[in-house]
């Protein structure tokens, strides 16, 4: 089914995801994350999808990585989903919030244990002088946690981004592909085609 100027874009993202999840081999919630540093360079990198619903799409990082201080500066992005088995993908971009305390907390303490020490082990996108170093510090938190559970380092968290503009696109043949936009409008949307 291609998204029709009725149809809300978020249970149109669900239904292609839900697609998605049968047919891809490795993350279908894998997502290309686009951010910009202070002087406007963009950079992109491929992140998890942790939650989608009428108010964003969520996913959760070290706030000192790259990502975390290029949104702490100019918090809006633009995200890609693609999935090469359905030849389809969405876009979208908006403006980006950080996820609530308790937000945060709910999922960091659903992750694998090993996950959670690794977030306190990682100095995410800091210079790394040996892997024998990064296996070093997991070991030394997990000896510091022992068999209590861990919390969510103050550094880690996660981001929302709210879109004011979604782009659904479907592989046509002869280079004659599918696409809608949807754009923001009040409380509701816009639709429209767009050429291929």
């Amino acid at each position: 089914m291609f998204p029709g100027p009725d149809d809300d874009p978020f249970r149109c993202f669900a239904a292609w995801l839900a697609e998605a999840e049968e047919s891809e081999p490795n993350d279908p919630n894998a997502m290309a994350l686009a951010t910009v540093d202070a002087d406007g360079l963009p950079s992109v990198r491929m992140v998890l999808l942790k939650g989608a619903d009428p108010s964003g799409f969520v996913f959760y990082t070290n706030l000192d990585s790259r990502k975390g201080g290029e949104l702490a500066g100019n918090p809006q992005a633009a995200l890609l989903f693609h999935w090469k088995s359905r030849r389809r993908q969405i876009r979208a971009e908006g403006a980006v919030t950080p996820v609530t305390e308790e937000e945060a907390d709910a999922y960091f303490a659903s992750r694998a244990r090993p996950s959670q020490i690794g977030a306190w082990a990682s100095k995410q996108s800091q210079a790394l002088e040996s892997r024998y170093a990064l296996e070093r510090a997991v070991a030394a938190e997990t000896a510091r946690f022992g068999v209590s559970k861990v919390p969510r380092p103050p550094h880690w968290s996660g981001f929302r981004l709210s879109p004011s503009r979604i782009e659904f696109w479907q592989d046509g043949k002869f280079r004659l592909h599918d696409r809608a936009q949807y754009t923001r409008d009040g409380e509701g949307w816009s639709y429209t085609r767009l050429y291929p």
